[in-house]
C-alpha cells in the first residue's frame, strides 16, 4: 500500500494530530518500519493566543514527522 504525504490530512489541532500520529504509526508498524517517535505535545502554552504559539510549532513538527514517515513508506513499496 503506497502512502504519500498527500494521503494524510494536515493536522490542525490536537485531536487531528493525535489521529494522524496513530494512523501513521499503524502503517509503519504494519510494514515493520522503525522510525523515531513523533514530537511530544507541548506543555507550556500560556493560552493567550501568542503569535508563534508552541502549538503552531508542534503542528508543524508533526507535519514534518508525517512527511518523513511518508517517504519511508514509499521507499518500502519500491
Amino acid at each position: 500500500m503506497a502512502a504519500s504525504a498527500l494521503d494524510f490530512i494536515a493536522p490542525t489541532d490536537l485531536a487531528s494530530a493525535q489521529a494522524l500520529i496513530a494512523r501513521v504509526q499503524s502503517l509503519l508498524q504494519a510494514q515493520n518500519i522503525a522510525m523515531r517517535t513523533p514530537p511530544p505535545a507541548p506543555t507550556t502554552c500560556c493560552g493567550r493566543g501568542c503569535n508563534g504559539c508552541v502549538w503552531e510549532g508542534w503542528l508543524g513538527a508533526v507535519a514534518y514527522w508525517r512527511d518523513e514517515a511518508s517517504l519511508l513508506l514509499q521507499q518500502q513499496d519500491e
